[in-house]
């Protein structure tokens, strides 16, 4: 979750295949009937209102962060494989993230 202004932009989740059953919120979805879903809302904080609401389908199933990103236009995402990522990062070229991963030096 992250504030700005007068509102809470909330990361939300699927949940986790491994999660244990009898909780609290299996109650409240099944008494909303409803089921999680992954995405984002941007909550009013004076109201209290949903005022966006962003669900994400598909590879994406959990949050672990929501950042804002004050003055950003076009932000992007940058795979692991990608050359561009390469220019940006340090990998430890041991890394599994690597497509070739070169002998241990002895």
């Amino acid at each position: 979750m992250a504030f700005i202004s007068n509102y809470a932009i909330i990361g939300l989740s699927k949940l986790p295949y491994a999660t244990p059953s009898g909780l609290k919120l299996d109650e409240n979805l099944a008494k909303h009937q409803t089921v999680p879903h992954c995405g984002l809302m941007v909550v009013d904080l004076k109201t209290g209102l949903i005022n966006h609401w962003l669900r994400l389908e598909g590879e994406v199933t959990e949050f672990y962060d929501v950042q804002i990103l004050l003055g950003v236009q076009c932000p992007q995402l940058l795979g692991f494989m990608t050359e561009e990522i390469q220019q940006l990062l340090t990998i430890d070229p041991r890394s599994p993230l690597m497509k070739e991963n070169p002998p241990t030096p002895s």
